[in-house]
């Protein structure tokens, strides 16, 4: 399944990463790739909880992300 992450550096230079599709599913990393290994493993133990309790799994995105310079 694939998920939209956004992921933005806070104040103190620490990446913060959040997933829409699942409230409340938020890490963070010292690094880019820390914070991308850490939503992964988020985003699977939400989903692992999810699924436990019997609540629906939210859909896999769809989309596609386009750059245009104009």
């Amino acid at each position: 399944m694939k998920y939209r992450v956004l992921l933005e550096p806070d104040e103190d230079g620490v990446y913060v990463a959040e997933v829409p599709a699942l409230p409340g599913c938020i890490s963070q990393g010292r690094t880019r790739e820390e914070a991308i290994t850490n939503i992964k493993e988020a985003i699977a133990a939400y989903l692992e909880s999810l699924t436990a309790h019997g609540d629906p799994i939210p859909p896999s995105i769809s989309e596609e992300v386009v750059e245009v310079a104009v």
